[in-house]
């Protein structure tokens, strides 16, 4: 890009005082950038994109239960999304935290994920119902996201009232310090003028990736912006139906290449590069619209095997079908709650997943002779891929 160009691209700093010391505060220009984005070098990129965001999107006419993947894909997002931020948890203990059976793990960082499961189950029920995004739905995502654990304390809902910086210890030497507190509520005005606007020059994908960015550099509240900017993403995409579910989230391909990451976001802030973070955003839609085809195909297939090897059981079948059938919405299981979601008779449900054991489907996890708990492996195994800490 000519240097003669960047300018209009370019935000402005202003200074101010905050925690005692004088810092530079970055202030961005409105969307859409200016001069537009240069498309030459994104067009391959974009078409890459969208093919594999079709494939995806025609999963959801094969998977028998697309809520069911959606139920368990969201969990496995809100997990990955949470380690982005230092959260260490687990998708077991996530799972063993919505059963209230949790001991020895630290709770702080499991509500964290609980509660990015309830901003997202919360944002998805309004897209349905067709509420558009916007700085009301936010504040309500905001609100659920830090409702509960470490970060109630710091605005829930609300658009922060004081400076915040990020990276450094303190606003001197910290790698970015976002606009003002003042600011913040006509820069969202202005984001959300843009997300409305109709802009058929800028394809969706391109639009999804100038929204991400320019709620990440305004920063608008206290805490909780990296997770609400990429939960934001997959909203967008179903709100511009370019996918039918939210099927698709970056945290995998954001947590692989934090560093990267990081780096594309400052370079729009400093040079005004648009086109690098934006060929790095597509480049994570296509391989990120790969993996979840994949991983849905992979578990379609997991369970029509497992059906067929329970199946060949005979007369017990149809109980351990039953139990089976369940363990794909919850892979973790316990007798009395099998058997009272399933109406079944205790006996009968130990019978079945007695069975289900001997086929190596379910492997008992407590080695207790009371409260045992199951847990169907090879299910989470699948889902597992990628939460492994870094």
């Amino acid at each position: 890009m000519s240097s003669e160009l960047e300018p209009s691209r370019l935000g402005r700093k202003v200074t101010l005082s905050t925690v005692g010391e004088k810092v530079e505060a970055f202030i961005p220009p409105p969307l859409p950038p200016a001069p537009p984005v240069r498309m030459d070098r994104l067009n391959s990129l974009l078409e890459r994109a969208n093919l594999a965001l079709g494939r995806l999107d025609g999963m959801t006419s094969i998977l028998p239960d697309t809520d069911l993947f959606l139920y368990m894909y969201v969990r496995k997002e809100a997990l990955l999304s949470s380690q982005i931020e230092g959260t260490q948890s687990s998708l077991s203990e996530l799972l063993l935290f919505e059963r209230a059976d949790l001991p020895g793990v630290t709770l702080d960082d499991v509500r964290d994920v609980a509660n990015y499961v309830a901003a997202m189950d919360h944002g998805l029920a309004r897209i349905r119902d067709d509420f558009p995004i916007s700085l009301r739905l936010i504040r309500e995502l905001h609100e659920i996201l830090l409702s509960k654990g470490r970060g109630s304390k710091r605005q829930p809902g609300e658009f922060r009232r004081s400076q915040n910086w990020i990276g450094g210890s303190r606003p001197g030497n910290a790698v970015f310090v976002p606009p003002p507190p003042g600011q913040v509520l006509d820069l969202m005005s202005d984001l959300e003028k843009f997300i409305h606007a109709d802009t058929p020059e800028i394809p969706a994908l391109i639009k999804a990736g100038l929204v991400h960015v320019q709620f990440e550099t305004i920063h608008p509240f206290l805490d909780g912006n990296g997770r609400l900017g990429r939960l934001l993403i997959a909203f967008l995409l179903c709100t511009q139906r370019i996918l039918k579910e939210p099927l698709l989230y970056l945290s995998l391909y954001l947590k692989t290449y934090r560093q990267t990451y990081y780096d594309l976001l400052q370079g729009v802030r400093e040079r005004g590069d648009w086109e690098a973070w934006l060929a790095f955003f597509l480049k994570g839609i296509a391989e990120t619209s790969q993996q979840a085809t994949d991983t849905a195909r992979e578990l379609h297939d997991l369970f029509e095997k497992d059906r067929r090897r329970i199946e060949r059981l005979g007369r017990p079948a149809a109980s351990a079908l039953r139990v089976h059938q369940r363990l794909q919405r919850h892979p973790l299981v316990s007798v009395p709650e099998a058997a009272r979601d399933l109406r079944l008779s205790p006996p009968t449900v130990a019978n079945a997943i007695r069975r289900l054991e001997r086929l190596g489907i379910l492997r008992e996890t407590t080695g207790r002779q009371r409260g045992r708990l199951f847990v169907y492996d090879a299910y989470l195994a699948i889902l597992n891929r990628g939460t492994e800490a870094m």
